[in-house]
């Protein structure tokens, strides 16, 4: 990629996406790297050249703070990796801090994405395949078993398995705002798959993933068409700009989505280990420059996560 130099804050940049953007932007010498996050009780700090303890996104200094560094710091590209922080942008319209870009995917992407139900209900409204989904609230239309889980947020640590009435009954009072959505069997696996585009430009890619602790901590590149048609669809369906993360299961329906998550994934730097550059694509596509070419990534490659130490 050719460009100027550049010096770009990544918020939220102690959690796990936000060090692996920081990985990945140390690798281009063009590029330093500034970084906040509300604790200072990670690695970010080891990782980026330029670290400062944040605060939270409905602090009233929140966004003064950031347009203070922003300015004092000649940044040129913010980008915010906490999903609370996206969500805030997002609702509130907010595309710059300061006179400076925040990088995130286009906003109807992350109004569908951020909001399980709506998810669902975008993928049936363009006739996609779909899992059923309701209102834990309303009156139960799904067989047994099923799952609930949030209607926002991502991960797998509040998604629980109901298999009847009074497991159903105990989750409606605990979690009076979640939702209910059909069960997905998994004997085919379960995948998360890249998805960028830029105008006329659509990469995907298709990882078969293995989750630890709430992790993609094995996976392999797959080839499917009939889930890259499906991506190569929702891409263009949901009027995508930027990058996103889909996952889906195979059944005998074939592929059904489930989330998507309008953000860079925890596979983020897999991703890009492997050649499927979506966050320098993004930089580019949010500097109108052109976008650099892509070779596709070789089915049957692997990635494993693991994990480094740091002593202050």
């Amino acid at each position: 990629m050719k460009t100027n130099k550049l010096n770009i804050l990544v918020t939220g940049c102690g959690g796990d996406i936000g060090q692996s953007i920081g990985k990945i932007l140390n690798k281009e010498t063009y590029i330093t790297t500034h970084g906040c996050d509300i604790s200072d009780k990670n690695a970010g700090q080891f990782i980026f050249k330029h670290f400062f303890k944040s605060v939270r996104y409905d602090n009233a200094d929140y966004l003064s703070l950031l347009t203070s560094y922003v300015e004092k710091n000649h940044i040129d590209i913010i980008i915010p990796m906490a999903e609370p922080e996206l969500r805030f942008f997002s609702k509130n319209n907010i595309t710059k801090i300061g006179n400076k870009p925040l990088l995130m995917a286009s906003k109807n992407a992350m109004e569908i994405g951020f909001d399980k139900y709506k998810t669902a209900t975008f993928l049936k409204e363009n006739n996609l395949p779909y899992p059923k989904t309701q209102l834990i609230k309303d009156k139960l239309t799904i067989n047994y078993p099923f799952i609930i889980k949030s209607k926002t947020g991502s991960g797998s640590a509040a998604v629980y398995l109901v298999e009847n009435e009074e497991e159903l009954h105990f989750y409606r009072k605990k979690h009076p705002e979640f939702i209910i959505q059909e069960y997905l069997p998994s004997q085919e696996g379960e995948f998360t798959c890249g998805v960028f585009k830029n105008n006329d430009i659509i990469r995907t890619i298709i990882l078969k993933r293995e989750l630890t602790g709430g992790y993609s901590g094995y996976g392999e590149v797959v080839e499917n068409k009939e889930i890259e048609n499906l991506l190569l669809k929702i891409a263009k369906k949901i009027d995508l700009k930027g990058s996103i993360n889909v996952q889906l299961r195979l059944t005998e329906k074939g592929p059904v989505t489930f989330e998507i998550n309008p953000r860079f994934s925890s596979t983020v730097l897999f991703r890009h280990l492997f050649g499927f550059k979506d966050l320098l694509w993004s930089l580019e596509a949010i500097q109108k420059i052109p976008i650099s070419p892509y070779k596709k990534v070789i089915a049957g490659q692997k990635f494993y996560k693991g994990f480094q130490e740091y002593i202050a």
